[in-house]
């Protein structure tokens, strides 16, 4: 018989998909239109997507996000991700691995994905509640190529077995200093605010991804997992920034961590949005998990293939030869957005 966290993990991924299907996400990123170039001067085949990082080579600005592990079922979910990321050459996150460092017999529903692509791109994940030396752990369990680091306040206040204890900067500086890969500081999608960015990149975050809100909820996830206990959290529902909102928060500062972006993304564009308005690279978890249970490994390989066609053919259409062009790509953002903007004085 699984553990009782083994269990929580199937309930996690059961709702999610739930939650995806109710209540189909609508990008954040919807509120940001670009601006069409009549005349790119450029041809598709001089577009290059990839990014180029001393430590984040992605041949495709896009990933799969971290999303599961820990239990038989979501082992096979993680088997079939690294099967796509695979075929594609995307880079992968697992789920938080901190059931496997209390659970022997999960460890293996993590290292399926380094043994399904031995040679891929594969991020470790762990809490930000975590010593360096279980992070370094969750490391050396899937020889990953990175480390995730999640930050999840939100989730661990509505989840009725969660966290109380949120002093959490010295292990992230910890595991910063100490761990043998990158380490990426990631919220599970409440968002970022420029202090919070601030504050981790003078505490030596080289890479933060700001997880916005308009992806999977997770204080809905939690909320739902215990629909009779004593404490009601639907209040909660639309707490935090959302992507949009974050970026703009992220874009505002001079001094800054090299940024990713995740939460609600569905397309294409929304990956191009994300990075015009700052961000590095774009994780993508709810709509590849929908597409893998819907069509499985099969339909995640040629949705995955599909976008990174798309996403060459939408850098030409904003003129832009690479990554490095997005920046200077104009755009104008809802008026819902620009007073956010405004009243933040970002």
């Amino acid at each position: 018989m699984e553990s009782a966290h083994a269990h929580r993990k199937d309930e996690h991924l059961a709702l999610a998909e739930a939650e995806y299907r109710r209540h189909q996400p609508v990008s954040s990123l919807e509120q940001v239109r670009l601006i069409h170039q009549s005349l790119p001067d450029l041809k598709i085949s001089d577009v290059s997507t990839a990014i180029r990082n001393e430590n984040f080579n992605f041949t495709t600005p896009f990933y799969i996000e971290a999303m599961t592990g820990g239990s038989i079922r979501t082992g096979r979910i993680n088997q079939q991700l690294a099967e796509a990321a695979k075929e594609t050459g995307l880079a992968m996150a697992v789920g938080s691995q901190s059931v496997a460092l209390k659970d022997k017999d999960a460890i293996e529903s993590f290292t399926i994905a380094r043994d399904t692509n031995p040679d891929g791109f594969i991020m470790a994940n762990i809490g930000a509640g975590h010593s360096a030396q279980s992070a370094q752990q969750v490391v050396d369990m899937i020889g990953a190529n990175a480390l995730e680091v999640h930050v999840n306040v939100a989730q661990e206040v509505v989840m009725p077995e969660g966290d109380e204890n949120f002093l959490w900067l010295d292990n992230i500086i910890e595991i910063i200093q100490t761990v043998s890969v990158p380490v990426l500081i990631k919220e599970v999608g409440f968002g970022m605010d420029a202090t919070t960015i601030k504050k981790l990149y003078e505490n030596g975050a080289e890479y933060v991804n700001i997880g916005g809100r308009s992806g999977t909820n997770f204080a809905v996830i939690e909320n739902r997992r215990y629909r009779d206990k004593e404490f009601n959290y639907d209040f909660l529902y639309d707490w935090g920034q959302t992507t949009a909102e974050s970026l703009l928060e992220a874009q505002s500062l001079q001094q800054k961590p090299i940024i990713f972006a995740t939460g609600g993304i569905q397309n294409p564009l929304d990956v191009l949005k994300a990075q015009v308005l700052g961000a590095k690279a774009v994780g993508v978890a709810g709509h590849f998990l929908h597409t893998t249970l819907q069509d499985g490994t099969t339909g995640l390989i040629n949705e995955i293939t599909n976008w990174q066609q798309q996403l060459r053919k939408l850098y030409a259409l904003v003129g832009a030869r690479s990554a490095n062009d997005l920046t200077k790509v104009p755009y104008v953002l809802s008026p819902e957005l620009q007073n956010y903007k405004d009243q933040r004085q970002l």
